[in-house]
């Protein structure tokens, strides 16, 4: 987060007024309906600087496993965020393109598990939150901000952290439970040998 981007305020006001097409259900490659994904991204990655992506490239943007949800979110993810990187600031610099590919492609996937893709829109810390991931995964930081105080908010919103700290926080509790537990049948034992020794 070396550079500084756009601002904050812009992407996130943006993201709040993301087209219906954009939130509308992705086409797998069993469905000739719905929004072909792949095509967006092809555009997205050209009007950013980027060169014409391959057939394999492509697939990447496409649903495979049609009855997976979590594939679909991830595409629906990328979806929105196609919306968000093609905001004037980011196509005016032509220099995003092979970045936001791997951005879409495998820097969302982990967030995409936790969050509903919708959420992204329509709830103002998400929205932050993937404005946020965006300009990271560009290597930006907000406009204003120090990298300092970008990672910390960041880190402040990040689904995928929160839901690892919980996760420790569980193991954590289930370990001190077992000690417990550990603890109890050993008092239990000493205590009826200490009996029987009477």
């Amino acid at each position: 987060m070396k550079q500084e981007g756009p601002q904050l305020e812009a992407l996130t006001h943006r993201l709040s007024e993301c087209p219906a097409d954009f939130l509308a259900e992705p086409r797998s490659k069993l469905q000739t309906n719905g929004v072909e994904v792949s095509a967006v991204i092809y555009d997205l990655i050209r009007d950013l600087g980027g060169r014409p992506l391959t057939k394999k490239e492509l697939a990447e943007c496409t649903i495979s496993n049609p009855k997976s949800k979590e594939e679909r979110n991830a595409i629906r993810l990328m979806l929105i965020a196609s919306w968000l990187l093609h905001d004037t600031w980011f196509r005016a610099r032509g220099t995003f393109g092979q970045t936001a590919y791997e951005l879409l492609t495998k820097n969302l996937k982990e967030v995409a598990k936790l969050v509903e893709a919708s959420q992204f829109v329509s709830d103002p810390d998400r929205r932050e939150e993937l404005a946020r991931l965006c300009l990271q995964g560009l290597g930006l930081r907000p406009a204003g901000e120090s990298e300092t105080q970008a990672q910390d908010r960041l880190n402040t919103l990040d689904s995928v952290e929160r839901a690892r700290v919980v996760k420790a926080a569980r193991e954590a509790e289930e370990r001190a439970r077992q000690i417990r537990e550990e603890m109890r049948r050993k008092a239990e034992e000493e205590a009826a040998a200490s009996y029987g020794r009477e």
